[in-house]
């Protein structure tokens, strides 16, 4: 039940020196929940974009764009202060890692500081390809110290994802877990469309998903397509286009976020095979929206079986989770729902169907709000 006095301090600040002003989790789910509910909300962001209001959301500038990393890390410090300072708000809620000093001295002048956790950075460290690899154990040991001695002292933690929450509650009792699930869309999946033999990906394009299985995978599926959007490095699309099986790839390059959704209308899988030798492990995360997206879209996914991904598959049979380093199995999958429509229209179904009942911004909402009334 949210506190009647949720609003008493009503002036909130959300702070981020590295997102997009635009950003989802930020700025279109917490900020504009937070406006809807009569709080005073701001947004401060590092751009040099004219400062405007959207849905209640008042959203300012530092009017400083950072070059590189490390001018953000350093050089933004200043400008950030200057304008919480004089944004004078009740609360400050804080997203980005480099920001624990500047959450640390808003606590200091007596402040109500929420600290925003969306990845576990000390994992996160030891996959940083710039970070020198002989280095990252130390960096990542050296940063959760320094984590936990800021961190014990917000009157609240917020993450993405059931292992990272029981970590960060043995520093901060007051955590916790408040996931990416998406906004509803309920213009998402139509009906009228008429299906392809196709499989699908949209998002950023790396090899942390494994396209490359997939596309060995579809080589000997005969009348098949993989249709792939998002941006990628140079380097890694010439690795996949150097595959045989790009032949059947139809790569669309970056594409407005309305053309996603044809996509996901025209296909008929949604492949979420994120590795198990990135940050997320064994262990998954629900930080990551793309499992859900698909769902929400009602296509049945084939998803790699990490503990959250598999438990979710098998409850809501909304899928099939495999090991993404096996190509066999990638093949098989693919094969077993193209053959079987009515059993993976009904996946799809089920999916659906999960996401508008648990896996939706509305469950995550409550939760924010629930918090905010007792800090």
């Amino acid at each position: 039940m949210i506190n009647k006095d949720a609003t008493k301090l009503s002036k909130v600040c959300h702070v981020t020196s590295a997102h997009s002003r635009y950003d989802v989790r930020i700025f279109h789910k917490e900020c504009k929940s937070l406006a809807k509910k009569g709080f005073d909300v701001i947004l401060l962001v590092n751009d040099n974009l004219v400062d405007e209001i959207i849905d209640g959301v008042h959203i300012i500038s530092t009017q400083f764009k950072p070059l590189n990393r490390i001018q953000r890390m350093i050089k933004s410090k200043k400008y950030l202060r200057k304008k919480m300072i004089n944004i004078n708000a009740d609360i400050y809620h804080f997203h980005d890692p480099e920001l624990l000093p500047e959450a640390a001295w808003m606590k200091k002048r007596s402040k109500k500081v929420v600290f925003d956790f969306h990845e576990d950075v000390s994992q996160q460290i030891l996959f940083k390809t710039w970070i020198p690899k002989k280095v990252r154990k130390l960096i990542s040991s050296t940063y959760k110290k320094y984590e936990k001695s800021k961190a014990k002292n917000f009157d609240a933690l917020i993450t993405v994802t059931p292992k990272f929450v029981d970590r960060l509650k043995h520093i901060n009792p007051n955590t916790i877990m408040i996931t990416n699930y998406p906004i509803i869309d309920k213009e998402t999946m139509k009906t009228d469309i008429q299906k392809q033999r196709a499989i699908c990906f949209a998002g950023g394009i790396s090899a942390q998903w494994n396209h490359e299985n997939i596309i060995k995978a579809i080589e000997p599926i005969e009348d098949i397509e993989y249709v792939l959007a998002g941006s990628s490095s140079p380097e890694y699309l010439d690795k996949l286009k150097n595959l045989s099986g790009w032949s059947k790839v139809r790569y669309l390059g970056r594409i407005p976020h309305e053309r996603v959704k044809d996509i996901y209308n025209e296909s008929m899988i949604g492949m979420t095979l994120l590795g198990h030798d990135t940050q997320v492990g064994d262990e998954g995360t629900l930080g990551n929206t793309k499992i859900f997206e698909f769902m929400e879209a009602g296509l049945p996914v084939i998803c790699t079986n990490n503990k959250l991904w598999k438990k979710i598959v098998k409850k809501h049979e909304c899928g099939i989770a495999i090991n993404p380093d096996n190509i066999i199995e990638i093949t098989n999958a693919i094969n077993n729902l193209l053959d079987n429509q009515y059993s993976s229209a009904l996946k799809g179904k089920n999916g659906k169907k999960a996401v508008i009942e648990e896996y939706n911004w509305n469950t995550q909402e409550i939760e924010l709000l629930n918090l905010y009334s007792l800090i």
